[in-house]
């Protein structure tokens, strides 16, 4: 055909383009097809010749493939200006046998490999067949054969792969084979709801891990119960940076499943702040600021996930107060540093408080030398340094340090104020008078529930017993001088036995004023507690403290130690009536939040229906808490009651702000 082309070129010039007939060349093409192939079935064995050639390559024989190639060149040039002889005559048939194939291929592979082992054979058949319809097929072939391939060897059973019992993405992400979620990704992402799928498995196994982390039932301490969780969130975090990409549809699953099943555990918000309060303490000590500003960030990334952050900020209050009152605290720049990550998370509302709490504490030194001048002068100007004039004696014998809190921005509870000895009113009433001195108009109240005390106590440990005859007995004991490092209470109850030597618990209840429950966990710790703290000894039976249960002075307490730390019993978290306290305040503070954001929406809208305008104070209050849209109702209904809003008279749905 070239030849008899070039013998009539001239012809092709002139005479086809003049009279606008088919050139030669495309001529005799399209005789040869009707002539040569469409005669005897031709076409029919070139099809069936190509199609077993390439199925015997696949088996692992070696052909002929430049003969193919040769041949699927012929029909693209036979269809002139088309592919279409090329797409009827070869490569239709030539995918629907490619399907069939790897269709049959398949099931094979499913039943005696894991899934790592399917997804390794898939790709070597992906690649084999690019290899081959680069090699000898039209280019236009190759993304379609590929189609077919991730469609018949992925798409088809992208389900079974990734939930195969023994191998699947559940076994994947238990036994962190990052490799393998990566080769599995890498393959899923080529056909339509892969990943879909596979995101859903891994969300699967979040949710069951992630519940099972968080159960109510299971006893750990709340700094266990943190530290899982963020373990649990650096391994998917590291999931998604090495096997799924960054992937934002996998970001927003591990995010999604974190948030349900941290807020699942409703004392989520108190442990995350017990955490944060042992870190804020001492399990810093050992870090450098950077690595602790990383542990604090992780913290964070939790709270974030949290939905009653209100119920967090109470708990958050009063674990920095203790350290703040207590000096506990590992030091104020990281204790700035933390309120200023709430502050960016919450705005200056949320972290309102804890600035002011800690301007307070700047204060404190300040008023402290002050006080110690002020007494200073009235102890060079007292002729009996222990008989203060206008304060009485003990005034100048007890060394003091008052804290000011401001009120209304510590956290402090409402209880009883013991009774305090009479020197350490007495001491107290002098810093009293000089407090108000320099704030006229002030007025200070006694909390005595963190303070701290150093008592100075002396025991008489029997040293040797001598029998001097039948009937008479001689001891011999030592005087020990010890100083007790106690907390107001304890000191309150010691100071008693100055005056008596033995005392009931009903009796103590009636001279200290402390409440029941407060007395025993303090003389749980000075008569039940370690061998080394019990300067008390109890007469009673059972391992509960009875009214009529007697206390007396252990005489018998030796310690090789001068100053001595009672250390109280502490509960890990709060009991549940204190609980059931903090849910009645977070729960009041929260009526007046909602009826707040009612009013902004009301007094900027002026009219909105019942519908957007749950939707609206909804967005307001959910970066603090998700609030219950009966409530929101309720806060309505008491807003229409107090004239703050109306509803319309033409449509009962609409709500009319009230100037």
């Amino acid at each position: 055909m070239v030849m008899i082309r070039d013998i009539l070129m001239y012809m092709d010039r002139v005479y086809v383009e003049q009279n606008k007939v088919e050139q030669v060349f495309h001529l005799g093409l399209a005789i040869f097809r009707e002539q040569v192939l469409y005669q005897d079935f031709i076409h029919l064995r070139l099809r069936t010749t190509l199609l077993t050639l390439i199925k015997q390559e696949r088996r692992g024989f070696v052909v002929n493939w430049t003969g193919i190639k040769s041949a699927c060149q012929m029909l693209v040039a036979l269809g002139i200006h088309s592919h279409e002889v090329y797409v009827e005559e070869f490569e239709n048939p030539f995918l629907i046998a490619t399907a069939e194939h790897y269709r049959s291929l398949s099931m094979s592979f499913l039943v005696s490999n894991s899934a790592n082992l399917y997804v390794k054979k898939v790709e070597q058949c992906l690649r084999d067949e690019s290899e081959r319809a680069k090699r000898y097929l039209d280019p236009q072939t190759e993304g379609k054969v590929l189609d077919v391939l991730e469609n018949v060897l992925i798409k088809e059973h992208m389900h079974t792969v990734v939930n195969m019992e023994h191998s699947g993405v559940h076994v994947m992400l238990s036994n962190d084979k990052y490799d393998q979620l990566a080769a599995l990704y890498g393959l899923l992402q080529r056909v339509e709801d892969g990943l879909a799928v596979m995101a859903e498995a891994m969300s699967r196994y979040l949710r069951q891990t992630g519940t099972a982390t968080v159960r109510e039932d299971c006893e750990r301490s709340p700094v266990i119960f943190v530290e899982d969780l963020l373990e649990l969130k650096e391994r998917f975090d590291e999931f998604l940076l090495v096997s799924f990409q960054r992937d934002k549809m996998f970001k927003n699953r591990i995010q999604s499943e974190f948030e349900t099943f941290i807020n699942l555990n409703k004392n989520s918000p108190e442990y995350l702040s017990l955490y944060m309060d042992e870190k804020l303490r001492k399990g810093l000590k050992s870090e450098n600021d950077e690595n602790a500003e990383k542990l604090l960030d992780k913290a964070m990334v939790l709270f974030r996930y949290l939905q009653e952050k209100d119920v967090f900020e109470k708990y958050y209050k009063q674990h920095m107060a203790k350290r703040l009152l207590l000096d506990k605290s590992i030091s104020d720049d990281m204790e700035r540093m933390m309120i200023s990550k709430l502050k960016t998370e919450c705005g200056c509302h949320f972290t309102l408080k804890l600035e002011n709490m800690f301007r307070d504490k700047e204060l404190w030194a300040t008023q402290a030398n002050a006080f110690k001048e002020y007494r200073e002068n009235a102890l060079r100007n007292a002729r009996d340094p222990g008989d203060l004039s206008g304060y009485g004696r003990g005034a100048g014998t007890i060394d003091i340090s008052v804290r000011v809190l401001t009120a209304g921005m510590w956290p402090t509870q409402s209880v009883p104020v013991c009774m305090l000895p009479p020197t350490c009113e007495i001491a107290f009433n002098m810093f009293n008078s000089f407090y108000v001195s320099k704030h006229n108009g002030r007025k200070l109240t006694l909390n005595t529930m963190l303070g701290t005390a150093d008592v100075k106590a002396v025991f008489y440990t029997p040293v040797s017993v001598q029998k001097t005859d039948s009937t008479q007995v001689t001891e011999t004991r030592k005087e020990e001088n010890k100083i007790l490092m106690v907390n107001t209470h304890q000191m309150v109850i010691l100071m008693c036995f100055n005056n008596q030597t033995r005392i009931t618990f009903q009796e103590l209840m009636d001279q200290t004023n402390i409440a029941e429950r407060e007395l025993k966990r303090n003389l749980q710790s000075l008569a039940m507690g370690k061998p080394t703290q019990r300067v008390l000894s109890r007469k009673g039976k059972g391992k509960d403290i009875d009214a009529s249960d007697e206390f007396y002075v252990n005489d018998n307490f030796q310690s090789k130690l001068t100053r001595i730390k009672v250390q109280l019993v502490t509960f890990k978290g709060e009991t549940e009536p204190e609980k059931k306290e903090t849910r009645t305040k977070v729960e009041d503070d929260r009526k007046h939040e909602i009826e707040a954001a009612i009013v902004r929406v009301m007094k900027s809208r002026k009219v909105l229906d019942h519908n957007n305008l749950i939707m609206e104070v909804t967005q307001q209050l959910k970066h603090r808490f998700l609030p219950n849209p009966v409530l929101i109702k309720k806060r309505i209904e008491s807003l229409i009651e107090r004239d703050y809003l109306a509803r319309d008279t033409s449509d009962l749905k609409l709500y009319n702000y009230v100037a």
